[in-house]
Order: C-alpha cells, then structure tokens, then sequence
C-alpha cells in the first residue's frame, strides 16, 4: 500500500519538478546580443536623408551596406544639400553606376573618431575590386581636420561631423559627395605657373666722344723729311714752266690776223 502511494506522489511532483529545474537553467542562459542598428536608417537620422534614401533604392548598395556591419564599417554620407546639388550627374550613371557610388561612400573597418584622425594615405572602400585595387581614396589629416581626397576631384571633401560612433559602426558627415575616378574624368592638373620675365638691363650711359686733336700741317721740316722720290717729283713741278698761257695766245693769233685783214 505505501508503495502505491509512494508511486502516486512520484508521478504527480516529478514532472513538476523537472519542469522547475528547465527553468533555472533557461534563466542561466545568457541574452542573445541586439541586433546591429540599421546603418541608413541612422544616416536619415544624423542629418543624411538623401543619402540614405538613395542607398535604400539600390538593392545592391543596401544589401552590401548591412551585411558589412557584422565585420564593422566606417561610412561617410554626404549632406542633404551636397546630394541634391549633385543629383543631375547622379541620374547620368548606370545602375551599376550608381551602386558603385555608393558603395564608394563606406570603407569595411570602424573607425572610431580618434582613430579616424589618426590615419593617413589611401583606404578601399566598399566597392573596391580586391583583384584590381580601383575606387580608393586618400585620407588626409591636419589637426582636428581631415579631408578625402579622390583623383576626380581637385577639391577635398571635409568631415563635418559625426553622426554616429558606436563599434561597429560608424558614420561621418561631408560636406559635398566623393566622386571615384572609375566613374568621372580625372581632375586636370594644374598647369605650372609662367616662368618670370627676364629682367631688361639698365640702359648703358653713353660713351663720352673724346676729340682727338688734329695735327698742324707739316712745315717745312717734313718736306725735308719726305722720301727722295717724293723730293725729285716735287722739283720737277716746280720746275716745269707753264705753258698753258702761251699756248691760248698762239692759238688765238690767226684768228685775229683774218680779223685785222678784213677790216683793212
């Protein structure tokens, strides 16, 4: 009879106790971590509305956007007015274009703040080709300052502001889009300044003419120094008589005769 009863009590509070045992150790078991925030949805909610709007509209850009937050990821969501004022080149893209744009806006690592300021040189991005290493840009920093650069621009984008640090995401305004060299024509380099004129020399001072004295003429001591074939020609002149005179008056005289005949 007592094991009857023994038995009955058996079947009616072992159950139960069991049960209460599942229970502590279902309490023991620790929380399942929250879910990673929605990286666009905190965008639209630090002041990147357009940006995030658009990476909700590309499935690829969206999908690749969320999948990298589990290995962590640093985005940069340009502003409102930044996106609106590039709008027309945006609708000239494919859509894979366009994927690639956006993607471009996202490096797969987090960077806190401080480590973001501390990092210097060129960075892949989201839709960077591992095999071809395309879409990077450079990181530069100065200060409290930091700029992205890209080759298609000859103007850095600035980081604004922070709109949302918290491992493993994080995300930081610009103030204008990036644009990848893969999509948009490189920046012209800018053409190297003029060489400087020569400078003209002073003008030279004027040669002061000097005046030469002229000589005397030669006095009788120089005729006695002239050569011996000189002195012979010179006597000989001298010495000639002349007869241009006579020979005009011999010549005349006929004509006088015949002059002197008629009028007898």
């Amino acid at each position: 009879m007592r094991r009857l009863r023994l038995a009955a009590v058996l079947v009616v509070f072992l159950p139960l106790a069991v049960s209460a045992a599942g229970g502590k150790e279902a309490a023991k078991a620790p929380a399942a971590p929250p879910a990673p925030p929605n990286i666009t949805a905190a965008m639209a909610k630090g002041g990147c509305k357009a940006f995030a709007a658009l990476v909700a509209a590309s499935p690829d850009a969206r999908s690749t956007f969320q999948s990298a937050v589990d290995g962590g990821v640093t985005a940069l969501c340009p502003s409102d007015d930044a996106v609106r004022s590039f709008m027309p080149r945006y609708k000239n893209l494919t859509a894979d274009g366009k994927a690639s744009l956006l993607l471009f806006h996202a490096v797969p690592v987090y960077y806190s703040q401080q480590s973001l300021k501390s990092n210097n040189g060129v960075m892949s991005t989201l839709a960077t080709d591992g095999s071809a290493s395309n879409f990077n840009f450079t990181v530069q920093n100065q200060g409290e300052r930091v700029t992205i650069k890209t080759d298609a621009s000859d103007r850095a984008a600035r980081v604004k502001s922070t709109v949302y640090d918290k491992d493993p995401i994080a995300i930081y305004a610009l103030d204008t889009v990036l644009e990848p060299v893969e999509l948009f024509e490189p920046a012209e380099s800018p053409e190297p300044a003029p060489a400087p004129a020569p400078v003209a020399d002073a003008p030279k001072a004027p040669k002061k003419r000097t005046h030469r004295p002229v000589a005397d003429a030669p006095g009788p001591a120089a005729a006695d120094e002239a050569s011996p074939a000189d002195q012979r020609k010179n006597s000989k002149k001298s010495a000639s008589p002349p007869t241009a005179p006579y020979l005009r008056w011999f010549a005349a005289l006929p004509v006088a005769v015949a002059v002197f005949a008629a009028l007898a």
